[in-house]
């Protein structure tokens, strides 16, 4: 079989190997296609000494072969990785900048990243990470523009994703880049998943609450949380924090590093995720309850702040649990 050479695909396996982000590979990369005849990748894994690896999940798998695959392969998976900045052993630090010099293209799922960013591959890159990861790879390696929004980045020969299931977006842009849209469509079908995703990783983040510096603050918040739909002015937040506006507009950007009219649209958008997610109002109810007045401005602040409509985190997220 006469296969290009970016087709011959290699996954690094290695002790805490992510179980999800390695089998979407092997599904995409490593499944049989008789449909495609024998015009399709070639897929291997292979550790450092061959040796099986111990799999998050407690699972034990056995690779077919050593880091000299990653030397014949012209693209490599990497399905996740430690993000703790730590490098990799010398051996498999050795073999991918062997790969990477005879011009082989990187491919990491979610954590993957720090892998390349540990031996300055992406170094100037623009990357992704899952969006838990992303200050953290920011922090550790300064030179990477880190873009937390998206769920892949293809930048060349090197290639990341976001969150594990950003992963299976990826693999299928790669397929698409290989093979084309009527092939990858047929892939994605397979998969029952869309070929291609809308929105980034806004739409998956939880909103962390933010540190109350002070009772009143903390009742005003709770306040606005509690009703989103009541009109609340500037005025009459600074009355429920007993706090003259000045006064309040400074704790705001101290203790949550954002105005009281950023933190307003926030949480109503939040109000609105809710509201999309658990229940039937209508979207004109739900731009009313949460407080945006009309459904032309919730969607402007929804669509700016989670990346797609209302109506299409609703069609995702509704009764997902």
């Amino acid at each position: 079989m006469n296969i290009s050479p970016k087709r011959s695909v290699a996954a690094l396996l290695y002790d805490g190997l992510g179980t999800f982000e390695f089998a979407i590979a092997a599904e995409v990369f490593g499944l049989s296609r008789p449909e495609f005849g024998n015009d399709w990748y070639s897929f291997i894994s292979c550790s450092e000494g061959k040796r099986p690896v111990r799999a998050n999940g407690h699972i034990s798998i056995m690779p077919e072969a050593d880091l000299g695959a990653l030397a014949e392969a012209g693209t490599i998976v990497i399905p996740g990785w430690n993000s703790n900045g730590d490098p990799p052993s010398p051996a498999v630090a050795e073999a991918i900048h062997q790969a990477r010099a005879n011009g082989a293209r990187m491919a990491t799922i979610c954590s993957g990243v720090f892998l390349l960013a540990s031996l300055g591959l992406a170094d100037g890159r623009t990357v992704t990470t899952h969006w838990k990861y992303t200050d953290r790879l920011r922090s550790l390696y300064p030179t990477l523009n880190v873009d937390p929004d998206v769920l892949y980045i293809d930048d060349g020969d090197v290639l990341t994703s976001a969150g594990s299931a950003a992963g299976i977006d990826l693999l299928l842009h790669i397929v698409r880049k290989d093979f084309g849209p009527d092939r990858a469509n047929q892939v994605a079908r397979r998969l029952v998943m869309p070929p291609h995703r809308d929105g980034g990783q806004a739409q998956y983040i939880e909103r962390p609450m933010p540190q109350r510096a002070n009772d009143r603050l903390a009742a005003l918040l709770d306040a606005v949380r509690a009703q989103p739909g009541e009109r609340w002015t500037i005025g009459r937040m600074a009355q429920e924090a007993m706090m003259s506006e000045r006064t309040m507009i400074r704790r705001f950007k101290d203790s949550l590093g954002s105005s009281p009219g950023e933190w307003l649209t926030d949480t109503r958008v939040d109000a609105a995720r809710q509201l999309l997610e658990t229940g039937t109002a209508g979207i004109d109810e739900v731009a009313d309850l949460a407080g945006f007045g009309s459904a032309a401005t919730l969607r402007h602040h929804f669509r700016n702040r989670v990346g797609i409509s209302p109506a299409r985190y609703r069609a995702r997220f509704a009764n997902a649990a």
